[in-house]
């Protein structure tokens, strides 16, 4: 797959992000999305397929996108990327021009156990691509209230909290969100 955007970390390594493989990268992210440690991610209890299926369908999208993330050759992380104007995000803050939506899932740590700096470095790089490579203005996550360690990851990234808000259930033919009570946080171009 074509990488769409590549970065030298001193101390770290070289990180990619590419587009992910709905089919050929279901059984990875099926891993990572399984475990409890994700139960936030929202698809714990969902098969192989069903984690595929609902790739496949976000590649059809124009305003939601998926990327694997690697760290030399290692898949190190899950990124969603959206146009908050077509999310539900939407219904809960003002979306300025230039806004761009982030969710990142972390691989689990390895035998050697927590990496010190590996998130940092990691959102480092996220926040390089949407600001350099897709020159957005601002970014927008919105972690669940109750997952502690990603707001405060994002925070000690240098976000600002926003609001809590409740983001509405989405119930569609294709896509069911259930509602989520969020932490929104925000990080502008520098």
């Amino acid at each position: 797959m074509q990488t769409v955007h590549e970065e030298h970390v001193d101390g770290f390594g070289t990180v990619r992000i590419r587009p992910l493989d709905p089919h050929g990268d279901a059984a990875l992210v099926h891993g990572w999305v399984s475990q409890e440690r994700a139960s936030f991610w929202g698809m714990n209890g969902l098969t192989r397929d069903q984690v595929a299926g609902i790739y496949a369908h976000m590649d059809t999208l124009e305003t939601h996108h998926a990327f694997l993330v690697l760290r030399d050759a290692t898949p190190v992380a899950l990124l969603q990327t959206y146009e908050p104007e077509a999310d539900r995000v939407s219904e809960c803050y003002d979306v300025q021009p230039g806004d761009i939506g982030v969710h990142l899932l972390l691989a689990p740590a390895g035998p050697e156990g927590g990496r010190p700096g590996w998130t940092s470095a990691l959102l480092g790089v996220v926040s390089s691509y949407v600001f350099r490579t897709l020159d957005r203005r601002r970014v927008v996550v919105d972690p669940d209230v109750r997952n502690d360690k990603a707001v405060a990851r994002f925070l000690k990234q240098g976000f600002t909290a926003g609001p809590v808000v409740v983001l509405p259930e989405v119930d569609l033919p294709d896509v069911y969100i259930p509602e989520k009570k969020a932490q929104l946080a925000f990080l502008s171009r520098g």
